[in-house]
C-alpha cells in the first residue's frame, strides 16, 4: 500500500480543490485516518483507504519527562522501532526526529550507536514522527516550528530520504516550515556535506565533531577512521563558502578524553575563517556506557577557554534525561519504572 506521506501536494491522487483539501488534512490537520476527512465524499474516502496509507506506525508509545518533554517510541510496520522526542518551550515547539533504526556511527558516548544499524527510514517514516507527535499532543503539525534531525541515525547516510522529507517540511502546502528552523546533525560525511551545499535548501548544519584531532576522535567515534578531521573541515569550509550559513559544532565532553585545555585551543584553531558556534554537551549517562562525563567545573573552564579565543560557545543541557530521551540516550527502551502507555 502506497504511503501518501511520500507524495508532494501536487502529486496527490486527486484534482484541483480536492487535492488541496487532501493536502490540508495530511499536513495542516495531521489526520491519522481517512474517516476524519469529513468534507471529502464518503465514497472517495473509502477509495483512498483501499489504496493508500496515512500512517507509518503500527504502535506509538509515549513517555513523558518531568521537564515537559516526551519521548516517543514508534513500532514500524515491519516490526522495527525508532524514537523521537517532543520538546515544548515557552515560545516554540521542537521535535527531534530520527533518520534510521539504530545508527552505524558507533559513538562510544551514545546508546544509539551501541545498537548498531537497523535500516534507513523512508521519507514518510521521518515525516510521520512529527505528525504522530502533533496528533498525540493535540496540536496541528504546523504548530511544531522547529525540527532537529538529531535522533537515531546518520542523516547524511540516508540523504535521499532525508532531503525528500525536508522538501516536504518546507513545502508551502506541506508543513510550511522555514528552512532556518530545520537543523540536520551529522557525524561528518564529507560527500554528504558537499551535496547539502549543492542542494542549498537553507537547512542549518550541525557537525558532531567531539574532538579536534584524529587520534582522540577515533577513540570516541570508532568509524571516524574513514574521514580525517582535516577532510571533514575542508567539506565544511566549502559548505560555508557556498551557503554563507553559520555551522554549529556539537561537542560532547568526556572526562579525560576530549576535555583538556589544549583541545579547546585546537578546536578554536579549526574554526578560524568560518562563522561557527560551539554547543558543548554534558554527557548523558546510560546503562553500559564505557565513558564518563566531564565534571561541571571543567565544562565551564573549557567553555571559557573557547570564549577567550573568540569562539561563540554555549552549554546545551539536554532535556528528558529521566526517560532516556536526552542527547545520546535513545536506545529503543522504555524507562524501567514506566509501563508503556499505548496510544
Amino acid at each position: 500500500m502506497e504511503s501518501l506521506l511520500e507524495l508532494f501536494p501536487e502529486e496527490l491522487p486527486l484534482e484541483g480543490f480536492r487535492k488541496r483539501q487532501l493536502a490540508h488534512w495530511i499536513w495542516a490537520r495531521g489526520a491519522r485516518s481517512f474517516a476524519e476527512m469529513t468534507d471529502l465524499p464518503k465514497a472517495l474516502r473509502a477509495s483512498l483507504e483501499e489504496r493508500y496509507s496515512l500512517s507509518a506506525f503500527q504502535l506509538v508509545e509515549a513517555y513523558p519527562s518531568q521537564d515537559g518533554s516526551v519521548k516517543y517510541l514508534f513500532t514500524l510496520w515491519d516490526g522495527k522501532k525508532t524514537e523521537a522526542v517532543y520538546m515544548p518551550y515557552e515560545n516554540r515547539k521542537t521535535v527531534c526526529l530520527s533518520s534510521m533504526v539504530g545508527c552505524p556511527a558507533g559513538c562510544t558516548f551514545c546508546a544509539t550507536g551501541a545498537l548498531g544499524f537497523g535500516r534507513n527510514l523512508t521519507a514518510g517514516e521521518i515525516l510521520d514522527q512529527l505528525r504522530a507527535i502533533a496528533y498525540h499532543q493535540g496540536i496541528s503539525p504546523r504548530d511544531i516550528r522547529n525540527v532537529v534531525l538529531m535522533g537515531m541515525g546518520e542523516p547524511l547516510l540516508n540523504l535521499d530520504n532525508v532531503l525528500k522529507a525536508a522538501r516536504l517540511m518546507l513545502h508551502p502546502e506541506g508543513l510550511a516550515l522555514s528552512p532556518r528552523r530545520v537543523t540536520l546533525s551529522t557525524v561528518g560525511i564529507p560527500r554528504g556535506i558537499l551535496r547539502l551545499a549543492e542542494e542549498d535548501l537553507g537547512l542549518r548544519l550541525a557537525l558532531s565533531l567531539h574532538a579536534p584531532d584524529d587520534e582522540t576522535r577515533r577513540r570516541i567515534i570508532p568509524t571516524a577512521h574513514r574521514y580525517r578531521v582535516a577532510e571533514i573541515m575542508e567539506a565544511v569550509r566549502a559548505y560555508y563558502q557556498t551557503t554563507r550559513r553559520r555551522v554549529t559544532f556539537e561537542y560532547t565532553l568526556l572526562k579525560g578524553i576530549n576535555d583538556h585545555p589544549w583541545q579547546a585551543r585546537a578546536l578554536a584553531g579549526l574554526l578560524k575563517g568560518i562563522s561557527a558556534h560551539v554547543n558543548l554537551i554534558p554527557f548523558n549517562p546510560w546503562e553500559g556506557s564505557p565513558v564518563e562525563g566531564t565534571p561541571r567545573k571543567d565544562i565551564l573552564a573549557f567553555a571559557e577557554e573557547l570564549k577567550r579565543l573568540g569562539v561563540p560557545t554555549s552549554i546545551r543541557f539536554s532535556r528528558g534525561r529521566d526517560v532516556g530521551a536526552a542527547c545520546g540516550q535513545l536506545a529503543l527502551k522504555a524507562p524501567p519504572s514506566l509501563v508503556p502507555p499505548q496510544l
